[in-house]
C-alpha cells in the first residue's frame, strides 16, 4: 500500500479502483485514515517545537474561537459533516472534469495546494504565522493527498468520509473535554 500510494503522489493519475468490494474498500479507507493520522501528529509535533524554540505566537486558533462562541454540538456537525462534504465538494469534486487532461497532475497538487493552505485561516495571521505557513498547513496538505487518492481511486463519497472520520478523531476528544468540563490547555 505505502508503495502504491508513493508512485500515486510521485506521478497522480486520475485511474478508479475497479475493486468494488466493500470489505477491501474499507481495508484500504482504513489504512488511508492511520497514514493520515500519523502525518498529522508528526507535523503537530514537529509544528510545537519549532513554534517554541522560534518563540512564534500563532494566536488562537480558530478551533479554540469557535468553541467560546458555539455548543459543542455546533461544533461537531461544522467539523464532521458540513465541512467534508464542502471541503470536498470544492478541492476534490472537481478532479473528475480534469481526469483525462495529460496535466492532470498540476491540477492535483494545485488542488492540495489551495486545500492545505485554506486552512491557514485557522491561525491568526501575523508575519511569524506567514513565515511557517507551510509548516503550519503541513497536516492538512498530507492529509489532502491522501484524500485526493481515495477520492480518484474509490469516489467523492470515500473522499467525505475519510475527511468526516479524520475531523471527528481530531475534534471529538476537544467537544468531550468541553461536553465533560475538562479544562485544555
Amino acid at each position: 500500500m505505502v508503495q502504491q500510494l508513493l508512485t500515486f503522489f510521485k506521478h497522480p493519475v486520475y485511474e478508479p479502483d475497479e475493486n468494488r468490494v466493500f470489505e477491501y474498500r474499507m481495508g484500504i479507507f482504513w489504512k488511508l485514515l492511520l497514514y493520515s493520522m500519523l502525518c498529522s501528529i508528526v507535523f503537530g509535533v514537529l509544528i510545537s517545537i519549532v513554534t517554541a524554540v522560534l518563540s512564534i505566537d500563532t494566536g488562537q486558533h480558530a478551533l479554540d474561537h469557535f468553541m467560546e462562541q458555539y455548543s459543542p454540538i455546533l461544533l461537531f456537525l461544522a467539523a464532521v459533516v458540513a465541512a467534508p462534504i464542502l471541503e470536498e465538494l470544492i478541492f476534490r469534486a472537481p478532479m473528475v472534469f480534469f481526469k483525462n487532461n495529460p496535466r492532470f497532475k498540476i491540477f492535483f497538487y494545485l488542488f492540495t495546494l489551495v486545500f492545505g493552505f485554506y486552512h491557514i485561516t485557522n491561525f491568526e495571521i501575523n508575519t511569524g504565522v506567514l513565515l511557517l505557513s507551510p509548516l503550519l498547513v503541513a497536516p492538512q496538505l498530507s492529509v489532502g493527498l491522501f484524500l485526493g487518492f481515495i477520492r480518484v481511486r474509490f469516489g467523492i463519497l470515500w473522499a467525505i468520509a475519510l475527511h468526516a472520520v479524520y475531523n471527528g478523531i481530531l475534534i471529538g476528544p476537544f467537544v468531550v473535554a468541553h461536553v465533560l468540563d475538562i479544562p485544555i490547555s
